[in-house]
C-alpha cells in the first residue's frame, strides 16, 4: 500500500528507533475482529454466536474476538444481530467507563454504531443511550445497526454537537467522543484513508475535535465521565488535545490514557482517554408527555394482548408511528431517526408491527417460527414459504429473531423490509 511520505517522516520523528517495526506492519493484512452482542448472546455462548473460526480474544474487550474471516458480515447470525464487525483496537474505549447501567449515556459522534452498540451492551437494557450523528446518511446506517442489535433504550439523533448541547445541557452521566480524525489507524483497513491524509488535515481535525470537546463538556453533568478517542496517532489529535482541554477546564481530572500502536498490539491502533468532571451543573431531561390517541392505543393493546408476552410502556406517537420510549426519555426536539423501540405503524384501522420490534424480542416474548438454515437464508432473501399458522409471528433462527411474517391460507408472507433483503451464508 502507498503510505504518504510526509506521514512516514512524521512517524519517524515520533517513534525514533521504533519506527522500523511500525512501518513494517503496513506490509501485512489488516487485523479483523468481531464483538459478540451480549444483549442477545449469553456470556457462556459467546463463541457459538460466531459462525466462523476465531483466533483468540481481544485483551481489552471480553466480548471481542480476532478472526481471519474476510467477510464476516455475510452470515445469518450477523443479520440476527449476534455480533458486530469491529476493528479490535476500536473496542478499547468503551470499557474505560465505569458501570453504565441505568445511566444517561451519549455517543456524540456515533456512526456507524460500533461503539454505540458496545455502550448499549454495557448498559444491559437500562438507562437511556443517545447516539448522535451529524451526517444524515451515516445516521441512517447507525439507526439500522441499533435496530439489528436489538437495542431498546437508544435514541438516534441527527444534530451538530453544539445544538445538542444547547438542547440537553448537563443532562448526561457519561459522554463518549469518538472524534472524527485524520484516520491514520485506518490506512490498512481503508485504501482511501491514506490518500486523504495530509498535515493540513491533521490540523483541521485537531481544531474540529477541540470544538466537539467543548460541546461534550456542556452536555456532561457534574461527576460525569468523558471518554475521548481517535483512530489516529497524531499527538495534536491525541495527547496534546487532552492536555489543551485540561488546561481550559480546571474542573476535570485525567483518570487514564492509553495509545494502542499497531506494532505493539494486535490491532490497527487507537487512542483513548478517560476524564472525570469534578464540578458543574446537573439537570434532568424534560419528561415526554403521552400523546397517543385512545383509538390508536386500543389497536396497539389488541395486538399486544394477542401476539406479545411482554409489555411495552411509555408510548409515544410520531405521525402514524408508535414508539416505546426509554425510561426518562425526553420528547424528541431534534431530528430523531429512532427513539426507543419503534413498535409499528397504524394503517387505516389496523396496527402493523415494525422490524425494530421483532429484532428486540427474545424467545418466549412472542410467537416464534423457528427456521432451519436453508429456510432462514430464503427468508432473508425475501422469499415466502408454507406455514399452517394464522397471524403474526417472528421468523427466528436458533431462537434469534430475523423479522416478521404474517401467516394465513397456508403461506407465511414475508415482512422483512425490502432494503434488508440479502442472500446470506
Amino acid at each position: 500500500m502507498n503510505v504518504p511520505e510526509q506521514f512516514k517522516a512524521r512517524m519517524q520523528r515520533l517513534l525514533g528507533e521504533g519506527y522500523g517495526q511500525f512501518i513494517a506492519v503496513y506490509g501485512n493484512p489488516a487485523v479483523r475482529g468481531v464483538r459478540v452482542n451480549t444483549l442477545k448472546a449469553e456470556a457462556g455462548d459467546l463463541l457459538s454466536a460466531v459462525p466462523f473460526s476465531t483466533d483468540g480474544s481481544v485483551p481489552w474487550c471480553g466480548e471481542g474476538f480476532y478472526t481471519s474471516e474476510e467477510k464476516p458480515g455475510l452470515y445469518i447470525e450477523h443479520a440476527a444481530g449476534l455480533y458486530y464487525v469491529q476493528e479490535p483496537s476500536a473496542m478499547c474505549a468503551v470499557p474505560l467507563f465505569s458501570d453504565l447501567a441505568g445511566k444517561a449515556v451519549l455517543d456524540l459522534c456515533a456512526a456507524p454504531g460500533g461503539k454505540s452498540t458496545q455502550l448499549a451492551a454495557r448498559m444491559r437494557g437500562s438507562g437511556i443511550l443517545f447516539c448522535n450523528e451529524i451526517n444524515f446518511s451515516r445516521a441512517k446506517a447507525l439507526s439500522q445497526n441499533i435496530e439489528r442489535m436489538g437495542v431498546k433504550n437508544a435514541c438516534v439523533t441527527v444534530a451538530p454537537p453544539d445544538k445538542l448541547a444547547a438542547t440537553y445541557p448537563a443532562c448526561f452521566d457519561s459522554v463518549l467522543v469518538d472524534a472524527p480524525c485524520s484516520g491514520e489507524g485506518m490506512f490498512r483497513k481503508e485504501e482511501g484513508a491514506a490518500a486523504e491524509w495530509s498535515e493540513a488535515n491533521v490540523e483541521m481535525c485537531a481544531r474540529r475535535q477541540a470544538e466537539i470537546l467543548e460541546s461534550a463538556d456542556a452536555l456532561l453533568r457534574a461527576g460525569g465521565e468523558l471518554v475521548y478517542s481517535t483512530c489516529t496517532f497524531a499527538p495534536e489529535e491525541d495527547e496534546l488535545q487532552i492536555e489543551r482541554f485540561l488546561a481550559r477546564h480546571a474542573d476535570y481530572t485525567l483518570v487514564t490514557m492509553h495509545k494502542l500502536m499497531p506494532h505493539r498490539v494486535r490491532g490497527e491502533g487507537h487512542f483513548a482517554a478517560l476524564l472525570k468532571k469534578l464540578k458543574g451543573d446537573s439537570f434532568d431531561f424534560p419528561p415526554a408527555k403521552g400523546n397517543v390517541p385512545k383509538s390508536c392505543e386500543k389497536l396497539w393493546r389488541e395486538f399486544e394482548e394477542r401476539y406479545l408476552f411482554v409489555t411495552f410502556g411509555n408510548l409515544f406517537m410520531a405521525g402514524e408511528t408508535l414508539y416505546s420510549l426509554p425510561e426518562n426519555c425526553p420528547a424528541p426536539k431534534l431530528q430523531t431517526l429512532r427513539a426507543g423501540v419503534r413498535l409499528g405503524e397504524f394503517v387505516k384501522d389496523r396496527f402493523e408491527p415494525s422490524h425494530s420490534l421483532a429484532m428486540c424480542l427474545k424467545r418466549g416474548e412472542a410467537p416464534f417460527l423457528e427456521l432451519g438454515r436453508d429456510e432462514a437464508r430464503a427468508y432473508l432473501g425475501g422469499l415466502t414459504f408454507g406455514c399452517d399458522r394464522q397471524g403474526w409471528a417472528v421468523a427466528a433462527y436458533n431462537g434469534h429473531p430475523l423479522g416478521w411474517v404474517k401467516a394465513g391460507g397456508g403461506v407465511a408472507k414475508n415482512h422483512l423490509p425490502k432494503g434488508l433483503r440479502f442472500v446470506y451464508n
